[in-house]
This record gives structure tokens, C-alpha cells and sequence, in this order.
């Protein structure tokens, strides 16, 4: 069969525009490709860039150092600068040990605000073991100040109620309390507020005198101040006191009385309390002034006093005159210091004196 030159001229266009087809097809698909592959290195070069670069925001993140330990428990720099400043060891704490002490505190609800105030009060907290008997530890304590609340704000306030030997000290420390009629709603302020109850708590027969002498009962609302500021006090301490009061003619079972009526004159200052008040009284009796601090009730009323209020009451209400001598009185009395008393060596006595 004799074939038709046209049909030939028509089978290689057919093939040539095929091949143009192809070849077209082809760089599109490559010219395409190349695009594509640009925008996602841009983009991936973009959010690069993009990520944080501090590993604690990953959700991820292993911490390997105290600095993003603490800043993963919700610290910031400023609160990790202060820590640090506090207890420069913690740098270089175990990691592993920390996180652990961490989550034992996010379990009592011990949040990251709090933990500088106890830190600030205990610098040693973190460094001490927080496991021991903590269950035990924590059944008790939740039992005794009726919520996990409660225990929370104690132990921010005391954060020592976490590391004192459970079964050695705390449990014979409220146990001593107790036994002299001290109802748990009583100690729960004063453990909150005394930090130094637990570990100086102690009673002797002297002490438990000292406390019966004060002539407060125990229902009235000094006994747990008089029976606690007694037991964490020394009994030398006590007796210094009470030697001091006499030197201005009180005796001691009027200076007891007043330990029982005003709990805090164990706190107070003698040179610079004490002694220019009972100083200008004396003046003001010899001088036939008014009004005189003439009493125990005068007395206790005076010593309460601030010292802008005590001046306004016994010296700013005479004459400009006999208030200028009675002023220079009090001013020489405060001022005033016992023989060799700047030689003296300062000798630390610990909590609470």
C-alpha cells in the first residue's frame, strides 16, 4: 500500500510538538519546584529566627542548671537574683534535688511569690532535707491547723515547720504546751508568730514558778503569751530582768505581775525605755508636779506608751520652763550609760534577746 507524503509531514508534527510539550512541561515543573523549595527555606530560615532562644519556654525543656530550674517553677530574674544574694550555694544545688523540693512545695501550694520570704528567713530551707517523715509531717500539720491553707501561710512564716525533726522536737514541743493548758487554737497564732517556739521551748520547776507568780489565769487571753515568751526565754535571762527592774525599787513579785500584765517588758530596753521613764517619775514626784506615775496601773499606762505620747502627757503639758528642765532630765537619763559600759564585749544571746 503506497502510504501518502502528507500522512508523514503530519506524524512529525504531532511528535515535534509532543517533545516541545514535554520539554516545556518539564522545566515548568522544575522552575516550579525550585520556587517552592526557596519559599520553605525562606520560611524555615524565618522561623528560626522567630524561636526564643531561652529553652525554658519549650515545653520539653530538660533543665540542667538552678537558674532554669527556678525559672521553670514560675521565678523571675529579679526573684533568682535575690535568692541568690540570700544563699549564694544555691547555684550550684543539685538539679534533680531541687526540682524535687520544688514539687513538694507546689503540692502545699507554695507558689513562687513566696518562696524569697522563705528563703530571705531561712537562707539554708533548699540546702536541708524536706522528705523526712513528710507525709507523717503533713497529716499532723494539716490536723492541727484545720487546713492545708492554713499550713501554707504557717510554713511561708516558718518555713523550719518543714525541716525540724518531726518526732524529736515538734510533737514534745506542742505536747509541753498542752500539758500547761494551751488549747490548739491558742498555739496555732503563737507558732505562726514565734518561729523560735519549737526548738527553745523549754519548762523547769523555776520557769513554771515564774509563770504561777505572774498571777494570770489560764483563761485569760496573756496566758499564751506569758507561758510561751517564759519558755523560749532563759531562765538567766529572766533573772537579769527581774535584777534590773529591782534596781528602781520594784519588787520581784510586783515585777512579775507586771510580766503578767504586760508580756513584752522582757522584750524591753532598760537604758533607753525603762530607765528615763522611772527617772522624770521620780522628778516629777519631787518637783509636786501632776500628773505623777503613781501605781502599778499609772505605771503599766506610762510604759505602753510611745515616747511622743509620753512626753506630750508628762512633760509638754507644764510650763515652757519646767517643761525644758523636765525634758533636760529625760534627755540626760537616755543618754546616759553605766560605768565601762563602751568597753563592754557584745555577746550574741541568740533568740529572742
Amino acid at each position: 500500500m503506497e502510504q501518502k507524503p502528507h500522512t508523514f509531514l503530519k506524524l512529525r508534527y504531532c511528535l515535534t510538538t509532543s517533545q516541545h510539550y514535554l520539554l516545556s512541561s518539564k522545566k515548568a515543573t522544575i522552575r516550579s519546584s525550585l520556587f517552592h523549595l526557596t519559599i520553605k527555606i525562606a520560611a524555615c530560615s524565618t522561623k528560626c529566627l522567630a524561636e526564643p532562644e531561652t529553652p525554658q519556654l519549650q515545653p520539653n525543656f530538660s533543665p540542667n542548671n538552678s537558674v532554669q530550674v527556678l525559672k521553670k517553677w514560675g521565678c523571675n530574674d529579679d526573684d533568682i537574683s535575690k535568692i541568690f544574694s540570700r544563699r549564694p550555694s544555691l547555684r550550684k544545688i543539685n538539679v534533680v534535688q531541687l526540682q524535687s523540693k520544688l514539687n513538694l512545695l507546689s503540692g502545699l501550694g507554695i507558689n513562687s511569690s513566696d518562696l524569697f520570704k522563705m528563703i530571705n528567713c531561712r537562707p539554708r530551707f533548699l540546702s536541708c532535707s524536706l522528705n523526712h517523715c513528710f507525709e507523717e509531717r503533713l497529716d499532723y500539720f494539716t490536723k492541727f491547723f484545720g487546713s492545708k491553707t492554713v499550713f501554707c501561710k504557717a510554713i511561708v512564716r516558718n518555713p523550719s515547720l518543714l525541716t525540724y525533726d518531726f518526732h524529736h522536737s515538734i510533737k514534745p514541743a506542742i505536747a509541753l504546751y498542752e500539758q500547761m493548758g494551751l488549747s490548739t487554737k491558742d498555739l496555732i497564732p503563737m507558732l505562726i508568730s514565734r518561729p523560735k517556739l519549737i526548738p527553745c521551748s523549754s519548762l523547769n520547776d523555776q520557769k513554771i514558778d515564774y509563770i504561777n507568780r505572774s498571777g494570770v489565769s489560764k483563761t485569760s487571753k496573756m496566758y499564751k503569751y506569758v507561758v510561751t515568751l517564759i519558755a523560749i526565754s532563759r531562765t538567766e535571762t529572766i533573772q537579769e530582768k527581774i535584777s534590773n527592774f529591782q534596781k528602781f525599787g520594784f519588787l520581784e513579785d510586783e515585777i512579775l505581775s507586771l510580766f503578767g500584765s504586760i508580756h513584752f517588758l522582757l522584750y524591753l530596753n532598760l537604758e533607753a525605755v525603762l530607765k528615763p521613764r522611772i527617772v522624770l517619775a521620780r522628778k516629777i514626784q519631787d518637783m509636786g508636779l501632776s500628773p505623777e506615775m503613781k501605781g502599778q496601773a499609772a505605771t503599766l499606762k506610762a510604759l505602753r506608751m510611745k515616747e511622743e505620747r509620753f512626753l506630750k502627757v508628762y512633760v509638754n503639758c507644764h510650763p515652757q520652763e519646767v517643761a525644758d528642765e523636765l525634758m533636760e532630765v529625760f534627755r540626760n537619763a537616755k543618754c546616759a550609760k553605766r560605768l565601762a559600759v563602751d568597753f563592754k564585749r557584745i555577746v550574741r544571746r541568740g533568740f529572742p534577746f
